[in-house]
Parts: C-alpha cells; structure tokens; sequence
C-alpha cells in the first residue's frame, strides 16, 4: 500500500462524519408564536397536569425535549416549563420543553 493510503482513508472518514452530522445541527427549534407558557407534569397514561388543570393529551400530539429530541410522556420532568399548543377539542397537541434561554426571553405580546 502507498504511504499516503492511510491518511487519505483517514481524511475520507473524518469528511463522511461530518457531513452526516450536519444535518442535525442545521435542525432549527420554531415554537410556533400562538403557543402559551405553562408548568406541565404527566400524571398517568394520557393525562397530565397543566397550570394545575388535568387534561388529556391528544391523538398524534408530541413531546419535544429542549433539544427538540420527541420524548415519551413518561419521560417529562415534573413541572416542566413548557409552550404548548392545544387541538379542537381542547387535548394537549405539541409540548415544547424550554430551554433556560428560552425560559428567561418574555413571552409575545398577542395582536
């Protein structure tokens, strides 16, 4: 084998790692601007705690954790600061964690 071979390999590989990870860091975190603040908890099954209220997660509804990975409901921390987004009939649809950045920047000012 050439002596040049084995860095060119390496250099090839090296390439190949970082184009497959591109795309996941070019994956932008939109929280939609209807989206309300609130503390949500998962009590059990379906059903969570919002600001206090039980409600009941919908059909096809995700759970976004603050690196926008979906997680299970299980998996929600307790009291967990949240955006979230309700469907028709008034279940839970998408639930973004925030992130402390996101926590700490005021909510907007609805038109």
């Amino acid at each position: 084998m050439p002596s040049w071979s084995k860095p060119v390999k390496l250099a090839a590989a090296a390439l190949c790692a970082l184009l497959l990870s591109m795309p996941a860091a070019a994956q932008l975190r939109t929280v939609p601007s209807g989206a309300e603040r609130g503390v949500l908890s998962h009590v059990s099954g379906m059903m969570f705690e919002l600001n206090g209220e039980r409600i009941q997660m919908g059909s096809g509804a995700q759970i976004r954790d603050a690196s926008n990975r979906i997680v299970l409901p299980g998996m929600l921390p307790p009291e967990s600061l949240v955006k979230y987004t309700l469907d028709h009939e008034g279940h839970i649809h998408r639930v973004w964690i925030l992130t402390p950045e996101e926590a700490a920047r005021p909510d907007e000012e609805k038109k």
